[in-house]
């Protein structure tokens, strides 16, 4: 025993197996940070006679606890990330915490007839800023991960072939190559559109603002958003009613989730019929915006 475990041959499983629990416990605190992003998507519940008053009292308690939940969750994204820096899970994560903190504040502010002019706008601009600049590092970890991998399937067979007869070969299961370029198009798919939806809500933000930067805003975000696969039409539908168009809905703006949930709806049924396994960041991803924007916009 004592020799096979001294081994050249058991280095490498050990490294492998190091890797593996570092990756582990690096999920467990995004799975937890995962639970707090549900919480913070708390429901709203009151009568049809409720007064207005009453309304707007469960309102700023949803948005407090809102709130509390985000931090709760950028907290313990980050606290993954710390474990293992190269999580881009943990990094994409925590840009959607910053983005829906980022978007529930500007809401708010913008629901209760705040002047805008005075509202201090600085803390949501930073979150804005640090949600794209985890877009952009996620995906560059990501396009990372999937050089190692690509680079790590000709030694996969070796290494569960070792594996099994250490008892560890639990530890080494994989999609094949197949599923794992096709995970990888669909996580590329995702990121886009929801940096592309990132984009599109900042433009919203910037133009109520005054901020004449919100059109390169828009514009990027249309790119984004090609570059998910989203269609001609939608994207035209997603530029004629925005906020800045005089014959757009009115309201905080057009409300964007409407189409992204039907894109992920589709993609959903493209998946169930190719057989392609799910990935780990996808729930996230696909989770429904919280109901409290619709309470603040009519409140």
């Amino acid at each position: 025993m004592e020799e096979a475990v001294t081994s050249e041959e058991a280095q490498d499983l050990f490294s492998t197996a190091a890797g593996k629990f570092q990756e582990m416990a690096a999920l467990a605190l995004f799975n937890w940070g995962n639970v707090h992003m549900s919480k913070a998507r708390k429901r709203i519940y009151s009568t049809e006679n409720a007064s207005r008053d009453s309304v707007l009292e469960l309102i700023k308690t949803a948005y407090d606890w809102a709130q509390k939940e985000y931090v709760e969750a950028g907290q313990k994204y980050e606290a993954a990330l710390r474990i293992k820096p190269d999580f881009y899970e943990g990094i994409l994560a925590l840009g959607q915490q910053q983005f829906e903190q980022a978007k529930l504040s500007c809401y708010h502010a913008i629901g209760n007839n705040v002047d805008l002019e005075s509202w201090p706008s600085e803390e949501v601009v930073q979150l804005y800023n640090s949600a794209e600049n985890n877009m952009e590092k996620g995906k560059q970890l990501l396009e990372e991960f999937e050089a190692r991998r690509h680079s790590e399937l000709s030694n996969s067979l070796k290494v569960n072939s070792q594996s099994e007869k250490k008892g560890l070969d639990w530890l080494f299961k994989d999609v094949s190559a197949e599923e794992a370029t096709e995970q990888a198009k669909n996580m590329r798919s995702h990121i886009n559109l929801l940096w592309g939806t990132i984009l599109y809500e900042r433009s919203i933000m910037e133009f109520k603002l005054g901020l004449p930067v919100w059109q390169d805003c828009l514009e990027i975000a249309v790119e984004k958003f090609e570059l998910a696969g989203a269609s001609p039409t939608d994207i035209a539908v997603m530029m004629k009613n925005h906020i800045s168009n005089d014959n757009a809905q009115e309201g905080l703006g057009f409300r964007i989730d409407q189409i992204v949930r039907a894109w992920n709806e589709m993609y959903e049924a493209k998946k169930w019929l190719s057989g392609v396994p799910s990935f780990r960041l996808e729930p996230v991803l696909r989770q429904r915006v919280s109901k409290i924007y619709h309470d603040l916009e009519f409140a």
